[in-house]
């Protein structure tokens, strides 16, 4: 009876009254305040404001990777010229060609395989701050079953997205660049399948996740509602182009997002979403900016250059895809997760 009594004392004692009005989003990290704005605005107004912060940080960056692609240009296009004298090797041309893009290219492929890391990481550690907010205030709005089910699925996601990318997908991309420089310099054929391998695993694990996460959440009833259909068409037309890999299957799911842009007014969901936004856009531009010039790059040189260099520049650009749909996936997950909270609450 004894024992009894002190465990519904303590019951008692957690039962603590809560207001969601009360609640305050974490504080996010440093590289995210530098872009957000001061004072909050329309949902819109402070979107704009976002985006127009994280490319006046990035444009040394982009001046860097035009700098990088007309490098490659120029490399593909002596060595093409070389392979027209009489009596060059092609093997020895081609060879000395993927050495040096590989060396123009490993260092800055691995610093935006590092963004996308840190990137991963920085919104699956914000997440964790934030989701037991929403989730107590949901709760406090009398969603009690709603809440908890949402916060199982988002916590079990992320940590199993963001362990999965951590320690498995970033280091096969790592591996993808290093066969491609190696099947590039080699010619083989062996190479090139291993190659083929790594990229078909990680789109299928990130494929399969997505799939599954927003498998629960319909059926846990949460992606539910219509919006405006002029705007959601643009928006599911730009996603689906705008990231590779996973774009169709982010698409299908944007239309909670644009939906719960309406939602989020006056609420800590707002500035929850802000903060997501603000720790992926800059690495996210950045990594999609030199996505696109590769792709450019390489439709240049298939036109002027040599045939393995261009295939070369390819698989470099396929790596920045690989990491840009890991980033993308994580935080359209993390946006879609908290919109689900936001209008579960409304």
């Amino acid at each position: 009876m004894k024992k009894l009594l002190v465990v519904l004392s303590l019951l008692a004692s957690m039962v603590i009254p809560v207001r969601a009005e009360s609640l305050v989003a974490p504080v996010p990290p440093s590289q995210a305040m530098q872009v957000l704005p001061q004072e909050q605005g329309s949902f819109s107004g402070d979107l704009w404001y976002l985006l127009c912060q994280a490319v006046e940080i990035l444009e040394p960056e982009i001046a860097s990777c035009f700098g990088i692609c007309l490098s490659l240009i120029v490399v593909s296009l002596l060595m093409s010229v070389l392979n027209c004298f009489p009596g060059s090797s092609r093997a020895m041309t081609g060879l000395c060609g993927s050495v040096v893009i590989g060396c123009l290219m490993i260092a800055s492929s691995a610093q935006m395989i590092q963004s996308a890391s840190d990137t991963v990481r920085g919104i699956s550690d914000y997440s964790k701050l934030l989701v037991p907010v929403l989730t107590a205030a949901l709760a406090s709005q009398g969603g009690v079953s709603q809440s908890a089910a949402l916060y199982a699925g988002t916590a079990f996601f992320d940590t199993l997205l963001s362990s999965v990318i951590a320690n498995a997908l970033i280091p096969m991309v790592y591996i993808y660049v290093a066969l491609s420089v190696a099947k590039s310099a080699l010619g083989s054929d062996l190479l090139k399948r291993f190659q083929n391998l790594v990229k078909s695993s990680t789109s299928w694990f990130l494929k399969l996740v997505l799939y599954i996460f927003t498998g629960y959440m319909t059926i846990t009833k949460v992606i539910t509602g219509t919006a405006d259909q002029t705007a959601l068409k643009a928006t599911k037309l730009t996603i689906s182009g705008m990231v590779p890999v996973v774009g169709g299957i982010l698409s299908d799911a944007s239309e909670t997002v644009l939906i719960g842009a309406g939602i989020v007014k006056n609420s800590v969901g707002i500035a929850g979403l802000m903060a997501v936004l603000a720790i992926a856009i800059g690495p996210f531009l950045k990594i999609g900016i030199q996505y696109v010039l590769l792709k450019m790059t390489g439709a240049v040189c298939g036109m002027i250059g040599d045939k393995r260099s261009t295939d070369l520049i390819g698989d470099f650009s396929t790596a920045m895809g690989l990491i840009l749909a890991m980033t993308g996936t994580v935080c359209l997950l993390q946006l879609i997760s908290i919109v689900c909270f936001l209008m579960g609450a409304a």
